[in-house]
Formats: C-alpha cells, sequence, structure tokens
C-alpha cells in the first residue's frame, strides 16, 4: 500500500470489475506491447473467471483486490509485478475502490496504468529460474503437513501412510488422481515432512514448457548447442540433493520421457550439446490428472516409464468415492470462510446436507471448496439453504415429491448435476468442433469464425486435447 499523495496515475490503460466472489465481471485493457491480433477481444478469455484462476501467481492475500474488498478501502499500490494464466508479464500502478451497495460491498473495481519495462520481464525470469512454478513458493511459505490433509476416509489414510514411507525412498514417486483430489497438498506435505532433509525443492509444470525448450529445461545446455544457446543449468542439477516435481507428467513430450527414464535408472544426465555425463542425486515426484493406463493407450505416456514409477504410486480417491469426506470439508470450510468474510455461519440444513452428499462433485474438494466460498460470502443466515446455491446447481435440480426449506418440491434422490466447468468444456469443445470441422482443421480461418485470436484457439485446442488433424 502507498500514500496517494506519492501516488501518480495520469491515464489508465486497464480497467477490470469483479463481484464480491471475485468473478470477473468486466474488463478492459490495451496495452502496445502486445500486438493487435493478440490483444483483439482479450478481454473475452477474462470475462466469466475466478480472478485468481485468470492470474494464478498473485497471491490472494496480498492481492489489491482482496485487501479492497475485505478492508473496505480504496488500495493505492504501484509497482505490482504479476503474470496472467497465459503467462504475460505485468507491471502496473493500481487504484483499486470497493464498490457498495446500500452499505454492503458487492465487488471491487481497479483501474491500472502499465508501467511494465524489460527488467520486470527480466525479473520474473530470476524467479523462474529459482522457482519454476507457484508450488515452490506456496510449499515455503505454508509449510504444510499431512496432518493438514483432512480426510474420515481409509483409502486416503492409507495414501497418507504410503506417502510417508515414499518419501524416505530414492525411489521415483507418482501422484495421480482427478483435478481439485489434493495432489499439490500431498506434494508439500511431502515436501516439509519432519523426517525428510532433502534441499532444495524444484517444480515445474510440464504442460507450460514448450516442446522444443522442455529438454534444455530439465537437462540444461552448453552455448552453441543450437541457435541462442548458452551455458545453462537444467532443473535436475539445480535439485541436486533434494526434490524434482514434475507437474502433469504426461504433458511431456515422448522422446523427454524417454531420457527421463535414462536419468531415472542411472542418475546420470547430459545437457543438450554436451559430451559429458554429470552425476545427479534427485528425488523424482511426478503428478497427473489422468489415470496412467490410459495415458499409456493414449500414447501421453511411455510404458516402461511407467513401470518405472509403478513401484511408489499414489492414487488418490474422487471426493464421490468419499462420501464421509464431503461434509468434513463442508464445515472445515465454512469456518475458514467465516473468518475471510466475517459471517457467523453454523453449518448446512438437511435438505443442503442431502444434495451435497448426492452431487457428483467432478471438481471434488476444489469444487466444494468454491462453492461453499461463495454460499457463505453471499448468504445472511446461520444455516445455508439451497438459496444460497449457484445458479448453476440450482437450476440443475429435478423437483419430486420431497420439499426444501421453503416449502419448495425437491426429490434429491433424482438430483442430477452438471458442474458449471463441465457444461463450458461441452460447449467450447463443440463449437471449436464445429469451426474446425467447416474449415478442415485449418486454425486461422476457425478462430475467425469463433470470433477469437489464433492464439487463444490454439490454447484451447490445447487444453481440450483437440489436434487439428482430426478435421482434415
Amino acid at each position: 500500500m502507498h500514500d496517494k499523495e506519492q501516488f501518480e496515475l495520469d491515464y489508465i490503460d486497464s480497467l477490470m470489475i469483479v463481484d464480491h466472489t471475485f468473478k470477473i465481471v468486466n474488463t478492459y485493457r490495451y496495452n502496445v506491447r502486445f500486438d493487435q491480433l493478440d490483444m483483439e477481444n482479450a478481454h473475452s478469455d477474462y470475462l466469466g473467471r475466478n480472478y485468481y484462476e485468470a492470474y494464478p501467481h498473485i497471491d490472494q492475500q496480498e492481492s489489491t483486490m482482496y485487501q479492497s474488498m475485505k478492508h473496505n478501502r480504496i488500495i493505492y499500490r504501484k509497482n505490482q509485478i504479476f503474470k496472467d494464466y497465459r503467462g504475460r508479464v505485468f507491471n502496473t500502478q493500481n487504484i483499486t475502490i470497493p464498490i457498495n451497495r446500500a452499505g454492503k460491498i458487492v465487488g471491487v473495481l481497479e483501474l491500472s496504468k502499465d508501467i511494465t519495462s524489460i527488467n520486470d520481464l527480466q525479473e520474473v525470469q530470476k524467479k523462474k529460474a529459482s522457482s519454476r512454478n507457484h508450488l515452490s513458493d506456496i510449499v515455503q511459505k505454508r509449510g504444510i503437513t499431512f496432518e493438514d490433509i483432512l480426510t474420515s476416509n481409509a483409502e486416503m489414510i492409507e495414501n497418507i501412510r504410503r506417502a510417508k514411507v515414499f518419501i524416505g525412498s530414492p525411489n521415483p514417486t507418482l501422484i495421480y488422481g482427478e483435478t481439485g483430489t489434493g495432489k499439490e497438498m500431498f506434494i508439500q506435505a511431502m515436501v516439509n515432512e519432519n523426517k525428510v532433509s532433502r534441499k532444495p525443492f524444484v517444480a515445474i509444470n510440464c504442460a507450460a514448457v514448450p516442446e522444443n525448450l522442455i529438454e534444455s529445461t530439465l537437462f540444461g545446455s552448453v552455448k552453441g548447442a543450437y541457435t541462442g544457446s548458452m551455458d545453462k543449468v537444467g532443473l535436475f542439477e539445480q535439485a541436486h540433493g533434494g526434490t524434482l516435481f514434475l507437474d502433469e507428467l504426461n504433458s511431456m513430450p515422448y522422446e523427454t520421457q524417454a531420457k527421463l527414464l535414462r536419468v531415472l535408472q542411472d542418475s546420470k544426465i547430459r545437457p543438450v550439446g554436451g559430451h559429458k555425463e554429470k552425476t545427479v542425486d534427485v528425488k523424482v515426484v511426478a503428478a497427473m490428472n489422468n489415470d496412467p493406463l490410459k495415458a499409456i493407450r493414449e500414447k501421453n505416456l511411455r510404458e516402461d516409464l511407467f513401470y518405472r514409477l509403478s513401484s511408489s504410486m499414489i492414487r488418490l480417491t474422487p471426493l464421490r468415492d468419499r462420501k464421509e469426506d464431503i461434509l468434513l470439508y463442508s464445515n472445515h470450510f465454512i469456518k475458514q470462510f467465516n473468518r475471510q468474510y466475517n459471517k457467523d455461519v453454523e453449518g448446512l440444513s438437511k435438505t443442503m446436507m442431502d444434495i451435497f452428499m448426492q452431487y457428483h462433485w467432478k471438481g471434488n474438494v476444489r469444487e466444494l471448496k468454491h462453492i461453499v466460498e461463495n454460499m457463505v460470502s453471499i448468504s445472511d443466515e446461520k444455516i445455508l439453504t439451497i438459496n444460497s446455491l449457484p445458479i448453476y446447481m440450482k437450476d440443475s435440480i429435478q423437483t419430486g415429491s420431497q420439499k426444501n426449506e421453503n416449502g419448495q418440491v425437491l426429490q434429491v434422490e433424482s438430483v442430477h448435476f452438471t458442474s458449471l466447468q463441465e457444461t463450458l468444456e461441452t460447449a467450447e469443445r463443440s463449437a471449436i468442433s464445429k469451426a474446425l470441422a467447416y474449415t478442415e482443421g485449418h486454425i486461422t480461418k476457425a478462430a475467425e469464425l469463433l470470433g477469437i485470436p489464433r492464439q487463444t484457439l490454439t490454447y484451447k485446442m490445447n487444453k481440450l486435447k483437440l489436434e487439428k488433424t482430426q478435421f482434415q
């Protein structure tokens, strides 16, 4: 926070409005650092997203949006350096203003002036070298242990026991499970386990590194190995004596997986363009959202690499298959968001408990957390009822013979939900597939039909695992 007398904002090039749940409801940004095609319609990519999804590297507690919302005050800030979900770097001066309606905060407006310089871009690259993604910082700041992993489920309790055993072993470990099942927390707990003295901790999201850079990123490179290459220390060397976390392992190119296998077997690496091998002592922990056997069938994971990882493997159980944890997490998150939003919610109504117990929870614990936060933040009641449910959940309830708290008919047993994420992905997949089919796989023409930049279409195709060859 800065004194407003020393703060200058003679023009703005960014405007953003979030509601009380931090959903982006309006935004505009223009900056000459990006070409017209890249910025055209870029605001549509942000609309409807959660602010911390659009800017995943921003610390929520320290963000101007949160501070303004939490304390109901105007925030002035200089030099806020951050990245969006597409990896673009910004350094801004901000004025962040709470929006009040009848004495209640309903959202926040932020006006920004972009002051990004080359030094800011270099600073981000320096941070990348020491912490390959936000997980490294989270581990260091939060110090999560196995005691922080809440569960009453026998299979999850066994997973915790196995994780404690595996982290003390030099063998590589693979953790897999659906999005939102807690893979990140398991990694944090394993790294912070008291019995483990391995340092440093280095992490990389394999899906976020271009294919032509992944090998040099992992193993390093020597000057002259390829055009523009320099002497570079790879992540394996950086993690020597410690732990290397490979997130989204199945996104690593097939050829690189073969080289990774050799490192796991021989503990030796060879930088790209180098002639000498180097010995490394690294504990490798990998994670993926897909079932490994399915990934093997789809040629996203090498079978021989899987066998090397299979001796120390943990499958995290989806929330729908451990119903005993649903109300446990619900009560935990209610207490957490009571503190954050200064509320005094006591719990869920009986109907809400029934709905929660029968919901599919495609987004697992993460989805449950977001839904409880939404309900707590908007409710003025001590007991959360169906009235506090997000619209997409409320609309999906099939009515029947049972009545809810307001006398409305509700057959809880027949409730079937489709999560908002699933609905949006289905709609996106359908629209993109139609455009690609019409243009016979021509990405530029398909992007024009859809009214989005080519880069945005490519990003969404990768996210949805759509290949242009399917439509040629």
